[in-house]
């Protein structure tokens, strides 16, 4: 028998940032986490480089609010190149001024799957992986990516891409979950991350669906409940602070993202299918919105084509929402701390 983790009577959940997770502090409600970061910084930390460099992001990211879908990228891109800088110094991090990742089109018909993304050994790119512990699986020095692959696995977008391309088969990378949690087994200090399956792919065929880092949780026999194979030590709620207990929930993470909003909606990521890239949301997203940002540039008649073609949903989506997800993303791992948006009243 087993039973949930409880801290301050409340059950110990999974955290969004990946490096430093706050396990005992409340959630930050806020409606964007501009101003809390630029506070965290003038008191936590002594450079003034990473200051600027956030401060010169939300500029950028005000500027794009303001700018049409051809253009917005391009800004879009500027801020999470200043925002990365901030979380590079911030981690203390090396990085050059190398962008570290570019593009280019194969010589054929106009499609996302032509839109390559090159990712390089060097520069903020390769930095920002290392922030995640993400290995690019280089070659001869480089890999790439079409774009629509990299948009595929983003889980905020990644109900628009399934709607835009329905002819695809399995198409599905992300597997929603209504409640994420830690258990203890009884008499024993052996503790796990359990999740509970959305109720609408609670099936077997999910279950085929999830690689071998999980199986189902037989401690919960009413509920399609499944668990983290691999095992942590609980000795008490100072168990959290501990490297050992961090480092497990690093590798929980690995598998598992958030969309960001009000409540944080979680979901296990495949990785047993071709399809999956191994790498974390933040840096995928940083790579697909530079390549739309040298569209932007470079050849923004091609980018206009891109958003009246049948992925115009699709993209438009992508350039929308991206900038507040990364956002969020980064400054919980600037901070450590849990953001949501709070609910308005009616």
């Amino acid at each position: 028998m087993a039973s949930t983790i409880k801290i301050n009577r409340r059950n110990l959940t999974l955290k969004k940032s990946y490096n430093e997770p706050h396990f005992n502090g409340k959630s930050v409600l806020v409606s964007d986490p501009w101003e809390y970061v630029e506070l965290w910084l003038k008191r936590n930390n002594n450079s003034n480089d990473a200051l600027f460099y956030w401060q010169q992001a939300k500029q950028f990211y005000e500027a794009t609010l303001s700018l049409p879908l051809t253009s917005a990228p391009l800004t879009s891109y500027y801020c999470f190149l200043n925002a990365t800088k901030t979380l590079l110094l911030i981690r203390g991090v090396k990085f050059s001024d190398m962008h570290g990742v570019s593009g280019y089109r194969k010589k054929s018909k106009l499609a996302l799957s032509n839109e390559m993304v090159i990712l390089k050994s060097g520069g903020i790119m390769p930095a920002l992986c290392k922030c995640f512990d993400d290995v690019i699986p280089l070659g001869d020095s480089r890999v790439e990516y079409t774009l629509k692959d990299l948009l595929r696995n983003l889980v905020y977008i990644h109900r628009t891409y399934c709607l835009t391309y329905t002819s695809e088969g399995s198409k599905e990378l992300f597997i929603p979950l209504d409640d994420v949690f830690f258990v203890k087994k009884d008499k024993s200090s052996e503790c796990w991350f359990s999740a509970e399956i959305d109720e609408k792919y609670a099936t077997q065929h999910t279950l085929n669906k999830i690689d071998n880092s999980f199986e189902r949780d037989v401690n919960f026999k009413d509920q399609l409940i499944v668990r983290f194979k691999g095992r942590s030590k609980w000795k008490g709620n100072q168990t959290v602070t501990t490297a050992k207990f961090i480092n497990y929930h690093k590798k929980v993470r690995k598998n598992v993202q958030y969309i960001a909003g009000s409540s944080s909606r979680w979901y296990i990521k495949r990785t047993n299918t071709k399809e999956s890239i191994p790498l974390s949301s933040l840096p995928i997203t940083f790579a697909a919105m530079h390549r739309l940002s040298e569209l932007s540039r470079y050849e923004p008649i091609t980018l206009s084509k891109h958003l009246n073609s049948q992925q115009n949903w699709l993209l438009s989506e992508f350039i929308k929402s991206a900038p507040y997800q990364f956002i969020h993303e980064i400054a919980s791992e600037i901070t450590g701390e849990e953001f949501l948006v709070p609910r308005r009243g009616i």
